[in-house]
């Protein structure tokens, strides 16, 4: 890779968990002292076939439905008495559906993942048989949420909007908030709440840019989300192709979760919280649906 602010090796040569390795116990129990309400935020927003921001060539999640009321025969016949049954679904839908954590296995650049392993081993039956989502772990840490729409007064940065190192400095400053390393961090920009609520366009949305992601990798972060499909803007920053994903995922291991739903935790003008994240457990998994939840 080139020379540019890199954490390969930084845990050794087979590490595949990148910077939430940061998230040690001692951070944990900081972060555990950090409510002072003991109000729960659920950020994750429905999954759903419509009115979520579905990327069209990921195709809709689909809930399909098992048994139902109609299947009572299937109670009889392993002794449940008449109205005794049970409900079950079939669940078919990416692993980037809705508000869901990346891989770090997901983007590669030079033909390398994070850590410098090799891009090529993702394979149809098994999936990434290097920094797949099982690697992720319980995530517990100090939650950070960097509300750039506010800071510049408005209910959502224009469309396609690139948020540069100074406006992500300016917000914090605002806040009366510095960042710290192994932080959570969670950017604001307005995009999910104007979409959800006028069902409008779906991109072009605004997002950080490739010098504001180098910012947050020098802050020592162990994960970046925002409000948005991909943390960072679309259309791609200086027109280079998941530019942001590059500095964030691959040259630094730090995770990210995508179109979460900031809304109520903007309002409340809670800027520090405890932040938990658990992603599903898929082997060789490129990303995970994932319902975070902030106490503050």
């Amino acid at each position: 890779m080139s020379a540019r602010k890199s954490n390969w090796g930084r845990w050794g040569e087979s590490d595949e968990k990148g910077a939430l390795n940061l998230l040690t116990q001692e951070t944990v129990l900081a972060a555990l002292r950090i409510p002072r309400t003991g109000k729960r935020y659920s950020l994750g927003i429905p999954i759903q076939r419509s009115g979520v921001p579905n990327m069209e060539y990921r195709g809709t999640p689909q809930r399909l439905t098992m048994t139902n009321h109609s299947d009572e025969a299937m109670a009889r016949a392993n002794g449940g008495v008449p109205g005794v049954g049970a409900h079950e679904d079939q669940l078919i839908m990416p692993s980037h559906t809705s508000t869901h954590m990346d891989a770090l296995c997901h983007v590669y650049s030079e033909n390398k993942i994070y850590n410098g392993h090799p891009h090529d081993g993702v394979s149809p039956y098994s999936g990434a048989d290097k920094c797949g989502i099982e690697n992720v772990g319980p995530i517990v840490g100090r939650g950070v949420l960097i509300d750039v729409a506010a800071s510049k007064g408005v209910d959502v940065l224009p469309a396609g909007h690139v948020i540069t190192r100074e406006e992500l400095t300016q917000a914090l400053d605002q806040q009366g908030i510095a960042l710290a390393p192994g932080d959570l961090v969670l950017i604001r920009t307005g995009w999910l709440e104007d979409f959800m609520q006028s069902q409008g366009e779906l991109l072009p949305q605004p997002g950080i840019g490739i010098d504001a992601a180098t910012y947050l990798a020098e802050c020592d972060v162990a994960l970046v989300g925002a409000d948005n499909s991909a943390v960072e803007a679309i259309p791609f920053d200086q027109d280079v192709y998941l530019g942001g994903h590059i500095v964030l995922l691959v040259d630094n291991g730090i995770h990210l979760v995508e179109n979460l739903d900031l809304e109520e935790l903007a309002g409340d003008k809670c800027h520090e919280f405890l932040l938990t994240i658990g992603a599903l457990n898929i082997t060789g998994g490129t990303a995970s649906p994932v319902t975070p939840v902030a106490v503050g």
